[in-house]
């Protein structure tokens, strides 16, 4: 995948060149992310591999008609089981929400109504789904979002087939071979620092949240340097940037198709430019269109 042009980054366009293409209502892209811990073998900032994808998607999609430009990434994503980490930094559920939903006001403010989220990390989505249901609720403005790794593991999935489940999860697939195929200069070899599963109340961590207790779940607050990283050692050898590089086009292809989508179902339904006077209030902030 070459290079994006820096013409469908919002933050290398003059606000003055801008201005007379907002009026047109183009589809604007707003990537999430996360800076967490993914391993002793994966960078922390997945952000920068959603933005990357963002540019080809919004390049994708402008050559098949529908002009898009991608937002600056927010690259803190909800906190959830990083906290033990050093150098992630993560934001509370009610600042994240406060944040998106004065993200969003700054687009719908200018009559920028077609907005596609690109979703990055998994903790994000039930503050999605709230922001953007009040945004539904009281403006009648739909804004999807589309979790990138989600459609990336059923991407890579359907391709590999089935027996494959072990190979993905937190810091194995799909983010791996992602990752091998975009950014592969920050990728280091695990095999040394794949450590064993830590211990709560001298139990052991089988998964995100949860213990093992005679072979049943018990919830408790394990984060992920307690965590098994089986899928990583059973990804690490399989993973491949010809795989990632398969998934990404498809990736791309399927957003850039959604985003075509989007803008002609809002052309449709006559949603393209805001009309409604309410605010719309969401922890601390309040969008306000019309």
């Amino acid at each position: 995948m070459n290079d994006v042009s820096d013409k469908f980054r919002l933050g290398d366009i003059t606000a003055c060149n801008f201005a007379g293409i907002a009026g047109e209502n183009p589809v604007i892209l707003l990537p999430l992310g996360s800076h967490e811990d993914h391993g002793p073998h994966l960078p922390m900032g997945d952000y920068l591999l959603a933005e990357a994808l963002a540019l080809r998607i919004a390049k994708a999609a402008t050559q098949a008609g529908v002009p898009s430009f991608v937002a600056p990434c927010l690259p803190f994503g909800v906190a959830d089981y990083f906290g033990s980490s050093p150098g992630g930094m993560a934001i509370s559920a009610a600042s994240f929400r406060a944040v998106l939903c004065d993200l969003l006001a700054g687009l719908v403010r200018h009559g920028l109504t077609r907005i596609v989220i690109l979703n990055g990390h998994g903790g994000n989505v039930p503050a999605i789904h709230e922001v953007t249901l009040e945004i539904k609720r009281l403006h009648e403005i739909v804004i999807p979002s589309f979790y990138l790794w989600k459609i990336a593991r059923q991407l890579m999935q359907a391709r590999l087939g089935p027996g494959q489940d072990a190979r993905f999860g937190h810091g194995a697939e799909p983010l791996l071979s992602l990752i091998r195929a975009v950014r592969p200069e920050t990728i280091q070899d695990p095999s040394a620092t794949l450590d064993k599963p830590g211990t709560l109340l001298g139990l052991p961590v089988s998964d995100f949240g949860t213990l093992n207790f005679r072979g049943i779940s018990i919830d408790a607050p394990a984060e992920f340097a307690d965590v098994p990283r089986d899928a990583t050692a059973a990804a690490w050898p399989r993973s491949s940037a010809a795989l990632g590089s398969e998934v990404a086009e498809e990736l791309v292809e399927m957003a850039a198709a959604f985003v075509v989508h989007v803008a002609s179902a809002a052309s449709v339904s006559g949603v393209s430019t805001s009309s409604s006077t309410q605010s719309l209030s969401t922890g601390t902030s309040t969008i306000a269109s019309g």
